[in-house]
């Protein structure tokens, strides 16, 4: 049996995202070489190739974290840096509500690679509007998932995928096009980064989702916020230069909740060539619906609710949230041969940050 131990709570705010790099050097690597594992050996030697042009994207964007990653990727020393920085392709579940005084935010981040849920780390952060905390791995500068206390949390999951074809076997078509387009004509800043800047520069709940809302970003996304009043709870979901908003049923997975032809829902790993158009959709709202009408209570009963269908194949990490109280807790999963469903790849780690950090 294999010892769990907590994930590590990392302070960069001096230093930052790159200090975070140097720190745990060794873990970024080993995150590196099992997300590897994942690909076809054939494929492994494209990484750099991919690394290539994911660093001409992001260098031509309105990235403010450019000289960030660039600097990351000289300390480390390895292939991989320039495209995880420039990967947005995570799918989760997500709920805003309210509980007692508060409302809270608990997600789940799912994604096929290995050694998302075992190398996951804490990183405290610090910007102009305050102190943070990072849900994050090493080596990378964006945010999908974070806690400031006093202020507000936020999640980001993955947009459906637009969609030019209704072919199952055209889907790697559609993916290849809306890459390209995005390649060759989008200079707008990836959620993820955005999200960080968020953290770094705005004050309240009310500032981060008008913020959220009006910035253009390169791809789809689906934000989840939260502040520390009641009533203060989002789901913004978000093309390149419009969305909408909702304050009621603020629960969200990796569609959208009035689901249109011209999108699919995603739906992870294997699944992409197997499953139909309505498959994708229901995943999703299968996901959603379950997590909404969980009974249970968020402060009280920690991660009860990581159960199937919100727990899946592809869960790789669980996150709780509460600003108006600091508490943040997170654990971490991977899915071991012969398993149906994953199982913790760390202990339940909780901290309950100061406020004052606000």
């Amino acid at each position: 049996m294999i010892d769990l131990t907590p994930i590590p709570i990392v302070d960069v705010r001096s230093g930052g995202t790159l200090r975070h790099a140097r720190v745990s050097e060794a873990r970024a690597r080993a995150l590196r070489d099992a997300c590897l594992e994942w690909f076809p050996r054939a494929c492994r030697p494209l990484l750099p190739f991919l690394d290539h042009y994911a660093k001409q994207w992001l260098m031509r964007s309105r990235s403010p974290y450019v000289e960030e990653i660039r600097a990351i990727a000289a300390t480390l020393g390895f292939p991989g840096i320039w495209f995880l920085n420039g990967s947005y392709q995570w799918c989760c579940t997500a709920l805003a509500r309210d509980e007692g005084t508060a409302p809270w935010l608990v997600r789940t981040l799912d994604w096929p690679f290995p050694g998302l849920g075992r190398y996951v780390e804490i990183a405290h952060m610090r910007g102009p509007a305050g102190e943070f905390f990072n849900v994050t791995w090493p080596g990378y500068v964006g945010a999908l998932t974070a806690l400031a206390p006093g202020r507000f949390a936020a999640a980001i999951n993955q947009a459906p995928m637009r969609r030019r074809t209704h072919g199952r076997l055209l889907r790697f078509y559609d993916l290849a096009v809306n890459a390209l387009d995005t390649f060759l004509h989008v200079r707008d800043i990836p959620p993820d980064q955005l999200l960080r800047q968020v953290f770094e520069t705005c004050v309240n709940y009310d500032e981060a989702r008008r913020v959220l809302e009006t910035t253009p970003v390169a791809r789809p996304v689906i934000f989840t916020l939260v502040g520390c009043a009641l009533g203060q709870r989002c789901v913004i979901e978000r093309t390149e230069h419009d969305g909408q908003t909702r304050e009621s049923e603020t629960a969200a997975a990796n569609d959208w909740l009035n689901s249109t032809a011209q999108w699919e829902a995603r739906i992870g790993g294997g699944k992409i060539l197997s499953s139909t158009f309505d498959e994708a959709a229901d995943n999703s709202r299968t996901r959603r619906e379950a997590l909404s009408h969980w009974p249970g209570c968020f402060a009280r009963e920690s991660f009860t609710w990581i159960t199937s269908p919100v727990l899946n194949p592809f869960t790789r990490l669980a996150v709780e949230m509460c600003p108006a109280t600091g508490i943040l807790r997170a654990v971490g999963y991977e899915l071991s041969p012969g398993q149906p469903l994953p199982q913790p790849a760390t202990l339940q780690t909780e901290m309950t940050a100061s406020l004052a950090t606000a």
